[in-house]
């Protein structure tokens, strides 16, 4: 079973955790381990010794055959292991090494019974899906136009608004006056979407949010549309260059560019392992539900 590893650089307290993860993993003689590039100059930093002779990989055709990719850090260290896998599929485990998160929810204290679950195959396998931005820009965040959160469309600067035209299946749904609009999945319905006023959706509705940032006409209200739509935009504002982000990648774009975003046609696979937090667990822990704090 061949295993890849991401993570980013972690508190000084942290990298004990990242270095004993790794021991434990090519200590077993049924498991091979490659490691991403973003880890491995950390890891020759803070452990020399170990770096030796471990694989990196550095982009996706790399990751052909691999069974798994292990992501240790938060939501955001997944999310940047899912540039890596792209069509690929390979089943992502989440290993949270910081604050509570939605889709980093296995806990570090839980890091070896995961190992020894996916070597018996005791798991199992959550799709979840992802928008596709379409685009004229074929360099558009370097060609990786696709996000498990959100698309966002956001002025660049403090001193106006923007208007977003927005179409659905080729409709004019309404146009939003606003610092932006979001596009979300129902993952990343906990995120940025929720910020600004959006609703919780539970993961498999098959739904797109569409919540605008700030809007200036206030009866506008987040939007719940099916994610078999395509949906299109153009924007018009008194500055010529805006903002466009893919989860936690953005760029600036001038007001000529074509942008519409549609389902992906490949998903995020999330391995679960039973006795551990659902998503229904983590989201009554990160949001309080059920909690009474005046006892």
């Amino acid at each position: 079973m061949i295993i890849a590893l991401h993570s980013r650089k972690l508190e000084t307290e942290r990298s004990k955790f990242i270095i004993d993860s790794i021991k434990y993993i090519i200590d077993k003689p049924e498991l091979e381990l490659v490691i991403s590039d973003a880890l491995a100059p950390y890891l020759e930093k803070i452990e020399p010794e170990l770096s030796k002779g471990l694989k990196v990989f550095s982009n996706t055709e790399q990751l052909r055959g691999v069974d798994f990719m292990i992501s240790i850090g938060g939501d955001g260290t997944l999310l940047q292991a899912l540039t890596y896998v792209q069509e690929l599929e390979i089943p992502i485990v989440g290993v949270n090494a910081g604050r509570l998160g939605f889709l980093a929810s296995i806990q570090r204290e839980n890091f070896q019974t995961t190992i020894d679950a996916l070597v018996n195959g005791y798991y199992s396998i959550e799709e979840r899906t992802m928008l596709a931005l379409v685009s004229d820009r074929e360099d558009l965040f370097g060609g990786i136009k696709f996000g498990l959160n959100e698309f966002t469309i956001l002025k660049r600067d403090t001193s106006s608004m923007i208007v977003v035209h927005t179409y659905l299946n080729g409709e004019y749904l309404n146009s939003y006056w606003a610092d932006g609009l979001i596009v979300s999945t129902p993952s990343g319905s906990t995120g940025y979407s929720l910020s600004v006023g959006g609703p919780v959706v539970i993961p498999g509705s098959e739904n797109f949010i569409i919540s605008p940032v700030c809007p200036h006409n206030l009866n506008v209200r987040p939007l719940i549309v099916s994610d078999s739509s395509i949906i299109s935009f153009e924007i018009e504002g008194r500055s010529k260059n805006f903002l466009v982000s893919l989860d936690s990648r953005s760029e600036a774009v001038d007001a000529s560019i074509q942008l519409a975003v549609r389902k992906c046609p490949f998903k995020a696979k999330l391995v679960k392992i039973g006795g551990q937090d659902n998503f229904l667990d983590t989201l009554r822990k990160k949001l309080n539900w059920g909690l009474d704090n005046r006892n």
